[in-house]
């Protein structure tokens, strides 16, 4: 039995009826059991969306004490700190996690989702990727809550979220090189049908303009958050005849790629061109020179979700539903002031 949206108990037997099939066939469409017809499980998630119906928070005794954490990627240091500190979060509450990567998609096939609701876990948390309006509803009716990490876009209303302050992220990073004499700052940012990629241009935008600076449209490029797209962004932009004495790179891969065309061009950082990163990986520290760069607390988000959607899961709801953590710069080799004759 479960409950529905207008208060009113809705039983299985109920959403069996109204369906044309049997208590057992909702209950293995339920349980995301994959001996069910494609047609009568789509009819069967239809009957159940249409009464809105919820099943009743609880667990059986066999449920396994697991969250799912689902990626988009997982190949970076990136992923590993936040995997890291959904570890630990979880760990102090004793719950197990399932990891599944979807393969640079930001949305899950119905296969994972499938996968999750037979497993019943206690939540579920997705790391720059949604769910679509049938798959939310697929998770909301089996009651099982879910928590977006560093949104992919802007999320429904209602849907809990946990990111950084990354319009700050950008507006300090551009501040930084502003107070070193730049002017001809480029930004090299993440997709640009990522949220967390415009607000940082956003950010950058806006220390441009308060500075009395127009922002140069040539000198924004959408990047991928990866070393390549750092690399071949950064060729282009300092082989130009005005090239930008600083680059303000959307992540530290990025900027790994940037310092190498600046190095393939003959030039040096900082002497030549100043370099800022986004995210302060633990490999930032160790460049030569060391990247100055904006630090995103990813272990801190990644465990402040993991105990929003264990509130969720035992029926407590957050204050907030959307949580952004502050970004800081982290000033070390990789700026420096301006070359002469270039402000």
């Amino acid at each position: 039995m479960a409950t529905s949206a207008d208060g009113r108990n809705v039983t299985i037997a109920e959403v069996a009826a109204l369906a044309g099939v049997s208590v057992p066939t909702v209950s293995k469409v339920l349980n995301g059991r994959s001996d069910v017809a494609a047609g009568t499980r789509a009819r069967v998630e239809a009957i159940l969306e249409e009464h809105s119906y919820r099943r009743r928070r609880g667990r059986g005794t066999g449920d396994p004490n697991l969250i799912d954490l689902v990626f988009h990627h997982i190949d970076n240091a990136w992923a590993q700190e936040v995997i890291k500190g959904v570890e630990d979060a979880a760990a102090a509450r004793r719950v197990g996690v399932v990891l599944s990567e979807l393969g640079g998609a930001h949305r899950p096939q119905q296969e994972l989702i499938d996968d999750i609701l037979a497993r019943r876990p206690l939540g579920v948390l997705l790391v720059l990727s949604s769910l679509d309006a049938t798959q939310r509803h697929q998770l909301e009716s089996r009651s099982i809550p879910f928590v977006v990490v560093d949104t992919f876009g802007e999320p429904p209303a209602g849907v809990p979220t946990v990111g950084s302050n990354n319009w700050n992220g950008g507006l300090i990073a551009t501040r930084h090189l502003l107070s070193l004499g730049h002017r001809r700052i480029a930004v090299i940012a993440g997709p640009s049908d990522v949220l967390c990629s415009r607000a940082r241009v956003d950010g950058y935008r806006s220390a441009l303009e308060e500075a009395g600076i127009h922002p140069d449209p040539s000198l924004v490029r959408w990047g991928n958050f990866h070393v390549d797209g750092g690399y071949q962004h950064g060729l282009e932009l300092l082989s130009r005849p005005d090239r930008p004495t600083a680059i303000f790179a959307g992540s530290d891969y990025q900027s790994l790629g940037v310092m190498r065309a600046v190095r393939e061009l003959g030039l040096s950082i900082p002497e030549d061109v100043s370099v800022v990163g986004y995210d302060d990986i633990p490999l930032a520290q160790w460049l030569g020179p060391s990247l100055t760069t904006v630090r995103q607390p990813l272990r801190e988000m990644a465990g402040t979700a993991t105990e929003m959607v264990l509130s969720l899961a035992a029926g407590q709801r957050p204050a907030n539903l959307r949580i952004d953590l502050a970004t800081e710069l982290v000033v070390r080799e990789s700026t420096a002031p301006a070359p002469a004759g270039t402000a």
